[in-house]
C-alpha cells in the first residue's frame, strides 16, 4: 500500500481535524530558540485552514513523564504559531479535559487551536497498548479526522501517532509526505555520486544506518566524536577523545566491507585537539596519526575535524549529486570547534543535486551557524526517525498510514 495522503480524506470543510504535529522545539527560559519544526508544519496547517477545516493541533514537548509540568507547556508554541499563521490560535490548558473540549467545540471554519502537551497524559507513551488506546479514544472524541504530520515521532508507537490513526480516518500531512519522498530517494536508486556524511558522538548510534547505506553509497565520510573509534581501528592513539572500544572490531569490519565493495570511505586526516572540553580550551591541529603528539599529550581531546579534513570533505560533498548528512563534525556550540561543521554545511549548500540535512543536532547546527533552510534540498525534522527510515526499519507511525518500506 502507498502512503495515504491528505486528498484521501476528501473535503474537510467544516470538520474538526486533529493534526499530530511535532512541536518539540528547544526552549530557553520559556523562549523558543529554534522554531524550525513549527515552520515545517505550516504548509499542512495552511492547506487545512484554506479548506475551511477546524484545526486542533497536538504535540509533545520534552519529557514531562506523564504529568503536567509548566516548563514543558506548549503555550509559547501556540503564541509563536499564531505569529507565523498571522491569525489567533486558541490554547487549551489540558489534553482531553474540559479546556480541550471547549476549545474544540468553539472552533469555526478555518480556526486553529493547540491543546496542551500530550505527554502530560501518561497514556500517550504508555507501554501498555490498552492504556494508549484509552487515551487515543479520548483524543478522537475531539475530532472527526486525523492528519499525521509529526515525522519526528513516526518511529514511536504512541497513542497520538499509532492508535489514534486506527480510530479516526487518517492520512499523512504534507511534511510527512515530503519526508518519506526525500528519504526514499536516498535508499532507492539515488542519483550518483551519492555521499553519506556521518558525525555525532557515537558509532553505536549509527550502526544500523552504516550497515544499510554502505552497499548503497559511493562515498562515506566520517567525522564528529565517532571518528575517533575509526581512527583507533586504524591503530592510531586518540588521547582522551570520545572512544567506544567495544565498537573497534565492528568498525574494522566496516572499513573492510567498504574496501570490498569499492565504497570510498573518507576518514579524517587531522583533528583539532584541545586541552579539555571547554569553549576557551587551548587547542592545536594535529595529524590523525599523531593526535597525542601535541602539548597536551595523551590528555588531549579531539573536538573537531581539522582544516585539511574539512577541505577534503567539502570537495567530496560538492562533487556528489546526492548527499545525506547526519551528525555535527565537532562541538559546534563552541565557536573554536565549529569550523568542520561549518565547512560541511557550506559544501552541502553548494551541491548541484539533492542535499539532505538529517534533523536533530545537525539541523540545529546549521541554523545556529547562520545557514537558512532554503540553502539545502531538505532539512529533516526527525533525527531518530530519519535514521531508522534509512536503516530500513519499519516505522509504526508510517505503517498505520499505509506505508510499506
Amino acid at each position: 500500500m502507498a502512503l495515504r495522503t491528505l486528498d484521501s480524506l476528501g473535503s474537510l470543510a467544516g470538520k474538526r481535524v486533529i493534526v499530530r504535529v511535532d512541536f518539540n522545539v528547544p526552549l530557553k527560559e520559556g523562549v523558543i530558540t529554534d522554531d524550525g519544526r513549527i515552520r515545517a508544519a505550516l504548509p499542512t496547517l495552511n492547506k487545512l485552514i484554506d479548506q475551511g477545516a477546524r484545526v486542533i493541533a497536538c504535540s509533545h514537548l520534552g519529557r514531562p513523564d506523564g504529568a503536567p509540568d509548566p516548563k514543558y507547556s506548549l503555550e509559547p508554541v501556540a503564541q509563536r504559531l499564531s505569529e507565523l499563521l498571522g491569525k489567533p490560535v486558541a490554547f487549551a490548558r489540558d489534553t482531553v479535559g474540559t479546556s480541550a473540549q471547549e476549545a474544540a467545540a468553539a472552533l469555526e471554519d478555518g480556526d486553529v487551536a493547540v491543546i496542551e502537551n500530550l505527554r502530560f497524559n501518561p497514556g500517550e507513551t504508555a507501554k501498555d497498548a490498552g492504556e494508549r488506546r484509552a487515551f487515543a479514544e479520548q483524543l478522537a472524541a475531539l475530532g472527526e479526522a486525523l492528519v499525521s504530520d509529526g515525522f519526528g515521532v513516526v518511529h514511536r508507537k504512541q497513542a497520538s501517532v499509532y492508535e489514534l490513526a486506527k480510530i479516526l480516518p487518517s492520512a499523512a500531512g504534507l511534511l510527512i509526505e515530503k519526508e518519506v519522498d526525500v528519504l526514499d530517494r536516498l535508499t532507492e536508486n539515488p542519483e550518483r555520486p551519492y555521499a553519506v556524511v556521518l558525525g555525532g558522538s557515537k558509532v553505536s548510534d549509527k550502526l544500523g544506518v552504516i550497515e544499510h547505506l554502505l552497499p548503497r553509497a559511493d562515498k562515506i565520510l566520517v567525522g564528529g566524536g565517532m571518528m575517533f573509534t575509526f581512527l583507533a581501528a586504524q591503530g592510531f592513539p586518540v588521547g582522551k577523545s570520545l572512544l567506544e572500544p567495544d565498537q573497534i572490531d565492528t568498525v574494522k569490519g566496516y572499513i573492510q566491507t567498504a574496501a570490498d565493495k569499492g565504497v570510498e570511505l573518507i576518514l579524517p586526516v587531522d583533528a583539532v585537539m584541545a586541552s579539555g572540553f571547554a569553549a576557551d580550551a587551548d587547542h592545536v591541529v594535529a595529524p590523525a596519526d599523531a593526535l597525542e603528539d601535541t602539548p597536551f599529550g595523551a590528555d588531549g581531546m579531539g573536538l573537531d575535524i581539522g582544516p585539511d579534513t574539512a577541505t577534503t570533505f567539502a570537495e567530496a560533498i560538492r562533487s556528489s549529486t546526492t548527499v545525506f548528512w547526519n551528525g555535527p563534525m565537532g562541538v559546534f556550540e563552541f565557536p573554536a570547534f565549529s569550523g568542520g561543521t561549518r565547512a560541511v554545511a557550506q559544501a552541502l549548500a553548494e551541491v548541484d543535486g539533492l542535499s539532505v540535512v538529517g534533523g536533530g543536532d545537525t539541523a540545529a547546527a546549521v541554523r545556529q551557524l547562520g545557514f537558512h533552510d532554503e540553502q539545502f534540498g531538505h532539512i529533516s525534522t526527525g533525527g531518530g526517525a530519519s535514521l531508522e527510515f534509512l536503516e530500513g526499519k519499519k516505522l509504526p507511525g508510517l505503517e498505520v498510514l499505509g506505508w510499506e518500506s
